[in-house]
């Protein structure tokens, strides 16, 4: 994915990951005033909502409601801080709309975790050569993984997403990508991030790594979609099972409504357990995000 826009921007061990997302919601209230928490609870995918934040509000994700007062969308993703390169090893970064983002949780991420929406930050690659599938040793996936973790507790934060892009392997005398860094960098994150959420973007030299990696992995993960959007293909990680997985793939602002609508009633009739959306863009799109949530929950969604 690209930093202003993506072309294809991604079954849990009872112990090891979060149990699957039963969404609280928000109840009907004033036209123009955010919604409030209640018991409220839909039958169907977990929405997933990338929202480029060097463009729009994070916020704006919880201010879509299903008719019964449940959330449309269960998790947001903050895209997108990046992978630097110090020189020696590889260090995370936020831009200044990240960082913004995340200084202002008080407005921008706890009153979607109020509504029981998951807020999760993902991390990509900045064209300095370090990435998720260059880790030389476990040592080293788990130095990264640890600076992710602070940011994660820093913020309160409730999981990452990981991307495999925009790395540009070898630059600046870094490594090429091998088969164990995303590996060794899940199993880190999973250890020192027990109950959070870890979902991959199923692109680039990592994906390639999964797709023939062992189930005790996959495992580990929480979720997993398709990076092309526009287009139905779920990904293939042992151990991660289809009730894990988005085979679809929509941008909300590029990807037609009539695609979208297709989309959502394939993931359905399939038995898939996630639906993935990105580019949520400010102001009201309920008509495009209702034709989604027809056919994925039965209801329409309000903007509030």
């Amino acid at each position: 994915m690209k930093k202003s826009m993506k072309f294809g921007i991604v079954a849990a061990l009872a112990a090891m990951v979060a149990a699957p997302l039963v969404p609280s919601a928000a109840t009907a209230a004033t036209a123009g005033a955010a919604p409030a928490a209640t018991s409220a609870t839909k039958s169907g995918p977990t929405s997933i909502a990338y929202v480029e934040v060097n463009n729009d509000e994070l916020a704006n994700v919880g201010r879509y409601q299903l008719a019964n007062g449940a959330n449309a969308f269960d998790v947001a993703i903050i895209f997108a801080a990046n992978i630097n390169w110090n020189g020696s090893k590889a260090v995370l970064y936020n831009n200044d709309k990240v960082q913004a983002t995340l200084d202002a949780a008080a407005t921008q991420i706890r009153p979607l975790q109020a509504k029981g929406i998951k807020v999760s930050l993902s991390i990509l690659g900045n064209h300095q050569g370090a990435g998720i599938a260059n880790f030389t040793t476990q040592a080293a996936a788990q130095d990264f993984a640890s600076q992710v973790a602070a940011t994660v507790s820093k913020y309160g934060l409730d999981g990452v997403d990981l991307d495999d892009e925009y790395a540009d392997y070898g630059t600046n005398g870094t490594a090429q990508p091998n088969q164990q860094s995303i590996g060794w960098l899940i199993s880190a994150l999973r250890a020192d991030m027990p109950g959070k959420l870890i979902s991959f973007y199923d692109i680039g030299p990592a994906a390639s790594s999964l797709s023939s990696s062992s189930s005790t992995i996959g495992s580990k993960l929480d979720y997993a979609w398709n990076p092309y959007y526009g287009t139905y293909s779920a990904p293939s990680i042992p151990g991660l099972g289809k009730d894990r997985l988005s085979a679809a793939a929509v941008d909300i602002q590029n990807t037609s409504q009539s695609t979208a609508v297709s989309l959502a009633q394939r993931t359905v009739s399939d038995g898939y357990g996630v639906f993935m959306t990105y580019n949520l863009p400010g102001g009201d799109r309920s008509a495009y995000v209702s034709a989604m949530t027809q056919k994925l929950y039965g209801q329409a969604a309000t903007y509030y």
